[in-house]
Formats: structure tokens, sequence, C-alpha cells
């Protein structure tokens, strides 16, 4: 039996973004009025794409040395495995990250706030798992910041993950976070799960193991991708 044959298991309720949170402003926007239609995978989409380690640059993981310079903030590692349902390492999948710089700026013309850009980091890289579903990330960590939702609202620091590649039928996207983080109970987008181990995986442990002394602290972060203990996707919103 192919893993795409083998029979999911059911996601319990809760641990999934609901299409609609109030407390969430956006949300309220851009949820569905009408009920979703379903709409049969063809056999391309059920095979999902390839990708080959030559579209892969050398840097493309280190967020660090994609420039001339340094980029200023604390050095950190995150890295993990993609896995299936029932713990197979899932291999070749293209795994991309971005994310705001030690400021909490991102490099995008809507990131207006008071805080500034360095030269030396755009925030973005990406990696294709190996045999095993493990993937590494050289970064900084980023900083909160403010977004406007409510009074007073700052995003919890956090990095944006998406993942595509062979035997997914759509592109996955979630958020990590970090252990710890005061701002994650203030947080709508991060509450509008109500299940509260499932939010528990979308946080990221510390590392000491894959920690590099005197350079950078390490963290972990596995993504389970279907069944009862799948990471919360934003695709479900």
């Amino acid at each position: 039996m192919s893993e795409l044959q083998q029979p999911f298991l059911p996601v319990k309720p809760g641990t999934q973004p609901a299409f609609l949170h109030a407390p969430y402003g956006s949300s309220v926007l851009r949820a569905p009025q009408r009920p979703l239609i379903v709409v049969p995978q063809t056999l391309s989409e059920l095979s999902g794409p390839v990708f080959g380690h030559g579209a892969i640059g050398t840097f493309d993981n280190d967020l660090t040395k994609q420039h001339a310079g340094e980029p200023l903030g604390e050095r950190i590692i995150v890295s993990g495995r993609v896995l299936e349902e029932n713990g197979r390492p899932v291999a070749g999948a293209l795994v991309e990250v971005w994310q705001a710089n030690a400021a909490g700026r991102y490099l995008h013309k809507r990131a207006q706030h008071a805080a500034p850009l360095g030269p030396n980091f755009s925030g973005a890289g990406r990696f294709l798992t190996d045999e095993q579903g493990f993937y590494r990330f050289t970064s900084i960590k980023p900083g909160a910041y403010p977004w406007g939702n409510h009074y007073n609202a700052w995003r919890p620091a956090h990095i944006h993950f998406s993942l595509f590649g062979a035997g997914l039928l759509t592109r996955l996207v979630t958020q990590m976070y970090f252990p710890g983080d005061p701002l994650l109970p203030y947080d709508p987008i991060y509450n509008c799960i109500d299940d509260e181990q499932a939010k528990q995986r979308m946080i990221s442990s510390f590392d000491l193991e894959n920690t590099i002394p005197d350079t950078a602290l390490a963290f972990s972060y596995d993504v389970i991708l279907r069944g009862r203990n799948a990471t919360p996707m934003e695709t479900h919103k």
C-alpha cells in the first residue's frame, strides 16, 4: 500500500485553526460565508512535485550568510524533521521559512513600524529534507512586533514555515513559536486553536545538543503533516 493510499487518521476537533476567530480581526473579513466545496484531486495534484538538490543554493538554509556582512541579532539554529502521521519521514520536501529580523521588522513594504531594517538580513530561506525527513536552518531570533489587530497588539516571536513536495496535496503553511514567550497568551492567531496540546505543537523546544558553543542557541521543531497529532496549519483558516 502506497503512502497516498494509506487511511488517514481523523483530525481531532479543535486542533486546527478555525476559519473564523473573532479576536483575529482579518479572519472575520476573509472567512467563507457559505459551505466549502470539495474539489476532486487530479493525478498530478496527488503525486505532487519533486524538487532537485540543484534548485537549492549553498546558503539558502543559512540566513546569516546570504549577504556580504553579518546581520545583527542573536544567532539560532532551528532543525527538525517533517513526518507523516505514522512517524514515517517525508524525504524531498521543500521547507521554506520567512521571518522578521531581530528588531521585529520584515523586509516588506507593508512592514512600516518604527524598527530598523538591517542591510545584511533578508529573512527567507529554504531546505530540501533528506531521506530521514531532516531539515536545518541557521538564522537570527526574530523580534516581536506590533500589528494593529487590537489595542497594544504584539505578535510573539515566530518563524513562518511552508512545506511543499511529493505526496502533499497542497502547500502547507504554519508558524513556529519559541518556548516561554510571554506574548503567547495574548496572541489571537496562536489562540485561534482550541486544543491546548495542538497549540503546544507549534512551540519549538530548546535543543542543547545542537547548540553551537559561543555561537548559537538551537531549537528543535518537528512538523507532522496529518492525523490526530498533526501540526496546526494555516491552510485550515
